[in-house]
């Protein structure tokens, strides 16, 4: 059985606090454009959603990411 511990840590890395502080930005704007009716607001949070994802694989492609590690 393999821990995090082993296997490098948690993904504590630019890329992965970038795209989390993203898409809870993105979750809280859509959950209060749902609560007021604002539904184009919504679609724009979606969106977020989408660009946070994309913004954290940019990231950790440009080498702020966690490194893979191969295991036999």
């Amino acid at each position: 059985m393999m821990f995090m511990s082993e296997l490098g840590g948690h993904g504590s890395t630019p890329a992965a606090w970038t795209l989390v502080v993203i898409i809870t930005l993105a979750f809280v704007l859509g959950t209060i454009a749902v609560i007021i009716a604002n539904w184009p607001l919504f679609w724009v949070s979606a969106a977020l959603v989408v660009v946070g994802a994309l913004v954290g694989k940019a990231m950790q492609m440009a080498g702020l990411g966690k490194k893979r590690t191969t295991h036999a």
